[in-house]
């Protein structure tokens, strides 16, 4: 949601111009930077190396060499800076570019230290504290630069995107108003963003309208269209617009990560899921992300994908405070917990999802089925599948209420879901389980665990199956019942 004016290293460097004379002249170094050729200014300073070193060629070379990829380079330039105001900026604007914000902010804060009238370096800062996700404080700096250019439209669209994060999109869109009446005369340059960061702001609205042609423009409009797709479960077209690209920077990784988990949840591929867990791993275990929510998420990611559970809540528990309400992450929080074992803290969290997409999944409601079992309330299990309609997915959620009913002792239910899987699929598998949650509940009736009421309708569920050992035990039954003077 801000502008950025970031291109990519073109692959192609241009050659001497053909003049009418027939003469050839040497590009000038600005024309391919206006024109964002790095290759091109690349060579073209090569061309020059004749020329005597300077502060302003080595800063050249420094964002050239970051623009390549060239590593060596880099390194080589950095060392080449001198303690002058241009060469630490030119540094910290590097530090930004590899996300690393707390280093470029301590250099943005020692400049402006000694130069006040620098007011624009809030600005960077302020974006800094954005990109740490403290948006508060990036709010609180961002304010000192527009109290001195209170119509600036890189500020006004900073204001907005922190007024969305830390309130909604309808603050944000308020904040922006501004800048869209501004943005039809002097600031035309900042149309495309605005139209951009309203999709976003409106939770997609107009996204397949304004995000397409934006997404070579603007950076984040690639992956707003993405997360676009994934919330409309076009998993296909949100893997066509990303597979491609190369990640960068964090919300690269993690919105790569989010995708290759959701085709891999898709299609059953082991090897989608490996490459989202590595996605999620690098930026978790990353040293400018560590410690940030999104990079605590994505180590919760990780490990969830490798079902390790306890890492899982390491993770989570530490980042809970920022999500009570947020159905998504509930939604994982609860299966972490189901999956070691808390099963009364994972229900609470289970009932705490709102949004009727998760609680139709048949993961949402398998998991809390087997959560009310253990926590000994099969009545409620058992409601959750009449609530269903018949399917594939009904049928197997009445296998786990019947194995896990039976498991934990509560037979009663056990001996429904046998007798209904039973009806089903006649497999002498079932009836042996009808028999066994049968006689189990027989057993609970004798102890006074089961009132005596069940017993009759124990004995239906017997009839219900034609197999030789029924009568047998019907008569046991019987007799222990008129013994007891009991009516069935």
């Amino acid at each position: 949601m801000i502008l950025s004016r970031a291109k990519p290293a073109s692959g192609v460097t241009h050659t001497a111009s053909s003049q009418p004379s027939g003469r050839k002249e040497i590009p000038k170094l600005e024309d391919f930077l206006a024109k964002r050729d790095y290759t091109g200014a690349l060579t073209v300073l090569d061309v020059l190396d004749k020329a005597s070193t300077s502060n302003l060629k080595t800063r050249l070379l420094f964002h050239l060499a970051h623009k390549l990829g060239d590593e060596k380079k880099l390194m080589e330039h950095h060392q080449e800076l001198e303690d002058i105001v241009e060469d630490q900026l030119s540094l910290a604007s590097i530090h930004y570019l590899r996300s690393h914000y707390q280093e470029a902010i301590d250099i943005y804060k020692r400049v402006l230290q000694d130069n006040r009238e620098y007011l624009a370096l809030n600005v960077y800062i302020s974006l800094c504290y954005y990109k740490l996700d403290y948006y508060d404080m990036s709010q609180e700096v961002l304010t000192i630069y527009l109290q001195n250019y209170p119509d600036s439209a890189i500020a006004i669209n900073l204001k907005a995107c922190n007024h969305f994060r830390l309130y909604n999109g309808k603050a944000a869109e308020s904040e922006l108003k501004s800048l869209m009446d501004q943005s039809s005369s002097t600031f035309s340059f900042g149309h495309d963003l605005i139209r951009h960061n309203l999709v976003v702001f409106r939770g997609g609205e107009g996204a397949l309208q304004v995000l397409p042609p934006l997404v070579d423009v603007i950076p984040e409009a690639r992956l707003n269209l993405v997360i676009y797709y994934l919330k409309h479960d076009d998993i296909q077209e949100a893997f066509n617009l990303i597979k491609d690209l190369e990640p960068s920077v964090p919300p690269e990784y993690i919105l790569k990560g989010v995708v290759y988990a959701a085709i891999g949840q898709e299609n059953g591929s082991r090897e989608n899921f490996k490459m989202a867990q590595q996605y999620f791993q690098l930026v978790g275990s990353s040293a400018s992300e560590c410690d940030t929510v999104p990079g605590r998420q994505c180590m919760a990611s990780s490990y969830f994908l490798k079902r390790q559970f306890d890492d899982v809540l390491v993770y989570l528990n530490s980042i809970r405070s920022f999500f009570y309400n947020d159905d998504s992450f509930n939604f994982n929080y609860a299966q972490a917990k189901a999956a070691t074992g808390s099963y009364k803290e994972a229900e609470e969290i289970f009932l705490l999802i709102k949004n009727e997409k998760f609680k139709d999944e048949y993961v949402y409601i398998s998991h809390l089925a087997r959560c009310y079992i253990m926590n000994k309330k099969p009545q409620s299990a058992w409601e959750l599948y009449l609530k269903m309609e018949t399917s594939s997915e009904a049928f197997s959620l009445l296998q786990l209420i019947a194995n896990d009913c039976y498991r934990m002792g509560q037979f009663w239910y056990a001996a429904k879901s046998f007798d209904m899987l039973e009806r089903l699929d006649p497999n002498p598998e079932y009836w042996e389980g009808k028999r066994g949650a049968c006689v189990g509940v027989f057993q609970q009736i004798i102890a006074g665990h089961q009132s005596k009421e069940h017993l009759k309708e124990v004995i239906q569920l017997l009839r219900n199956t034609a197999n030789s050992q029924v009568e047998l035990i019907i008569r046991i039954m019987k007799r222990w019942a008129k013994d007891n003077r009991i009516n069935i």
